[in-house]
């Protein structure tokens, strides 16, 4: 049996979930991530943990799709077995959706979809792999920083982005006999693809969030990569119930 730890990470083919996979390969944790759509983009970051010498499975998964929860414990049973193992240490609930519709245009379809995605989808699918994670594991489950400053156009986004840290304070209350961690994880503005790519390819919303952040400048991919490495350590193991913002100091 291996003795490497073992990591899910949803959303793992990009942005935020491809520097964790990343991260963790290089601490000796392999990884089960979900890609939704872009299979090639998946396989690539499997190449990198390779380079790394680490392993990681890519497994298809929308994680709006309730209804395919079942079908997905049973993949991620057999990328276990291929790993060596039958349970799972960390568990990082990062696949999201972003939406900036204005308050006065929001339908109900667009906000069934952000919630389906942003909170339906991470507490359920949390449920479903619980029995899998193994007692004295990690749950991450990431947030945002527009939880405690606001931007226009991001209501829908930002509360179910709320109700993400409430669950986070009542699981890790919950899974505390298990000696289970649950943190929450909020990222300022980071330069990714997330958003259509704004905050990396603008050069005015760059400069903007630049001029508002301590540090001087946005975020990147690897700076949540990091952070969310460090909390599933050891070194990290009497932190539970926390909301950790990483935003450079946005908004302060």
């Amino acid at each position: 049996m291996t003795t490497n730890r073992i990591a899910i990470v949803t959303g793992g083919s990009r942005g935020l979930g491809r520097s964790t996979v990343l991260q963790l390969a290089k601490r000796g944790v392999h990884s089960v991530f979900t890609y939704n759509s872009s299979s090639d983009e998946a396989e690539k970051v499997v190449a990198a943990v390779q380079e790394i010498g680490g392993k990681a499975i890519a497994l298809e998964l929308d994680t709006g799709n309730v209804a395919s929860f079942d079908g997905f414990v049973g993949d991620v049973r057999s990328a276990l077995a291929t790993l060596g193992a039958k349970r799972f240490d960390y568990l990082v609930n990062n696949a999201g959706i972003s939406d900036h519709t204005a308050f006065a245009s929001l339908t109900e379809e667009v906000l069934d979809r952000i919630y389906s995605v942003n909170f339906k989808g991470v507490v359920f699918l949390t449920q479903k792999l619980l029995p899998l994670l193994n007692d004295g594991g990690r749950i991450i489950n990431i947030s945002t920083g527009l939880t405690r400053f606001t931007t226009p156009d991001t209501i829908p986004y930002a509360s179910l982005k709320g109700a993400i840290e409430v669950f986070t304070v009542y699981l890790a209350k919950e899974l505390g006999s298990r000696g289970i961690t649950v943190n929450a994880v909020a990222p300022g503005a980071i330069q990714t693809d997330f958003s259509g790519g704004v905050v990396r390819d603008n050069p005015a919303v760059n400069q903007h969030v630049a001029a508002v952040t301590a540090l001087g400048r946005p975020g990147l991919p690897d700076d949540i990569g990091l952070l969310v490495a460090s909390l599933l350590s050891e070194d990290s193991r009497w932190v539970t119930g926390q909301r950790i913002e990483a935003s450079g100091g946005m908004n302060l």
